[in-house]
């Protein structure tokens, strides 16, 4: 064993303590894909829970590694640990080798390449090989968003402009804004990494405020809760409504709903299922009624019925086909509505809201433009309007990547012809 006595590298000085194992990460990370908190993660990995904070925030809440075991052809830890206690006793390679069923040159080159000389002194240790190991099979490369300066100005843009494009949209639109150039390509997961990720050098981290949720890490999926609705006697119920309004294949039928904010602040929003164009209605809080007084802050059931009246027969009546609601109380005044705008009401199941998705879909990408817990009374009728353009300037997936302004200007267009 004297031959194994000489030292193969320089001194190293000293590197701090190594870093935690993959294999620690690995278990840490798939917990986390179960839906798991980061505590439980982190209590399964076998890691102090800040540890396991400080993994997720880094990250961005994307998981950093893959979550693949590596093949058996790469020596794992627990052997490095045999071949560390094989080696103390004085055993030659050929021995190790046998005793791990490993051919001799693989325990040569493991024992040449990941010895531990920090102390001027050769030695071998199984935490330190490992650690070695890891950081010589780092392949660091530029992310595409970095290396790339159009493109991810062109992101940017999308991102922080008026219409706060989803990644996803971006995506897609590239393909057709930019047809003959290969170049100004990239998967909506590289930009979302991008976002989360610190340290890729691509994206700036404040960009995640523009994102529909506003996160600064990725939420993994959890099971989530439906809140109830009041009943509203009498009803039509939304099991009588047509056929053709389930296949969307005819335009002018509705959903509808408030956006809440505080001080009994609202927003209407009403969505056409066919094209997905949005028209926002403004519940300004009525100045001739004294606050607390029944109705002042703009919600009250016939405020409501005349503001949407008001909104949706600036429409052509074939556009005014009828208009699904929850049970809420603001819809009492439904029969009213009926009339004035000339279309059919009709309700959803109690705690049922899936059964208006489009219309829940579009109010998670106003909160963007309307967060929870600010005051929604200070929003001009044309600030509404400017941002109803915003949201229907946006390309649509379920549209082909065209905007639901294009999409209902080609039904108006139908309708003249």
């Amino acid at each position: 064993m004297t031959r194994w006595n000489r030292v193969v590298r320089p001194k190293l000085g000293s590197l701090g303590m190594p870093p935690i194992r993959r294999e620690i990460r690995r278990r840490f990370w798939r917990a986390i894909a179960t839906g798991v908190h980061t505590a439980a993660a982190s209590a399964s990995a076998g890691v102090s829970q800040g540890a396991g904070n400080r993994w997720f925030l880094d990250a961005g809440g994307v998981v950093p590694i893959s979550l693949t075991e590596p093949s058996g052809r790469y020596l794992s830890f627990v052997e490095r640990e045999e071949i560390a206690i094989l080696f103390a006793q004085q055993l030659g390679v050929r021995e190790i080798a046998r005793r791990l069923g490993r051919n001799p040159a693989t325990i040569s080159r493991e024992l040449r390449r990941n010895a531990s000389t920090r102390s001027g002194k050769w030695d071998y240790r199984a935490s330190t090989a490992q650690w070695h190991c890891e950081r010589r099979a780092a392949r660091p490369k530029v992310s595409k968003l970095a290396g790339n300066e159009r493109l991810r100005e062109h992101v940017q843009d999308k991102l922080s402009g008026p219409g706060r494009w989803s990644p996803e949209q971006i995506t897609r639109r590239l393909e057709l804004d930019f047809p003959e150039d290969e170049s100004m390509r990239v998967s909506h997961e590289t930009i979302y990494r991008s976002l989360y990720v610190q340290g890729r050098g691509a994206l700036r981290r404040e960009l995640t405020e523009c994102l529909r949720t506003g996160r600064a890490v990725r939420k993994p999926k959890r099971r989530q809760n439906v809140r109830g609705k009041r009943p509203l006697p009498p009803e039509v119920m939304i099991s009588e409504r047509p056929a053709e309004v389930e296949d969307r294949a005819v335009p002018g039928h509705w959903e509808g709903d408030l956006i809440i904010g505080t001080g009994q602040s609202a927003i209407g929003t009403l969505v056409e299922r066919k094209t997905r164009y949005v028209m926002l209605v403004p519940l300004p809080r009525l100045a001739h009624l004294v606050e607390g007084e029944r109705g002042w802050t703009g919600r009250a059931a016939e405020t409501v019925a005349a503001a949407v009246a008001t909104t949706i027969t600036t429409l052509p009546g074939e556009l005014r086909r009828s208009l699904t609601w929850d049970q809420g109380s603001e819809m009492y005044a439904h029969a009213q509505l009926k009339i004035d705008a000339n279309l059919d009401i009709y309700f959803c199941d109690p705690h049922s809201p899936w059964q208006r998705g489009t219309n829940e879909n579009t109010n998670g990408l106003l909160r963007q433009y309307f967060p929870k817990g600010t005051n929604l009374a200070v929003h001009t009728p044309e600030h509404l309007a400017e941002i109803a353009a915003a949201l229907n300037g946006r390309p649509r997936k379920t549209l082909g990547w065209r905007t639901p302004a294009e999409a209902l200007n080609q039904e108006l267009i139908s309708l003249a012809s």
